[in-house]
């Protein structure tokens, strides 16, 4: 499957952002959805990740009640809203696939990345 994210910009603290990831290639249904993100100088980390049935949703602990992940199983594509966004939340912000019925939180256990795409949050 090939992965394109879109969406990144600046904005403000306390403003959203809305990030897109299209998916092409093998039935989207069969993936596990993930978004991660890196920071400079940091490693990258999980954010949010989706079930293929678009009903279980796991979050990180930092972006949890302020950020939603979905997907439209019909239009092949995942998103993002992100809501009172922070300073802290500026990075590059990647999703992801897996070929599995399990979300999980290590990158390593991602098989497709899409390019990234960058979120900056100014104070």
């Amino acid at each position: 499957v090939q992965l394109q994210a879109c969406g990144g910009g600046l904005v403000q603290s306390g403003g959203s952002v809305r990030l897109s990831c299209a998916a092409s290639g093998r039935s989207f249904t069969t993936y596990v959805m993930g978004w991660f993100r890196q920071a400079p100088g940091k490693e990258r980390e999980f954010v949010a990740g989706i079930g293929r049935g678009a009903v279980s949703t796991y979050y990180a602990d930092s972006v949890k009640g302020r950020f939603t992940i979905s997907r439209d199983n019909v239009e092949n594509t995942v998103y993002l809203q992100m809501n009172s966004l922070k300073p802290e939340d500026t990075a590059v912000y990647y999703c992801a696939a897996r070929s599995s019925t399990v979300i999980l939180v290590n990158s390593r256990t991602y098989n497709y990345w899409g390019q990234g795409t960058l979120v900056t949050v100014s104070s």
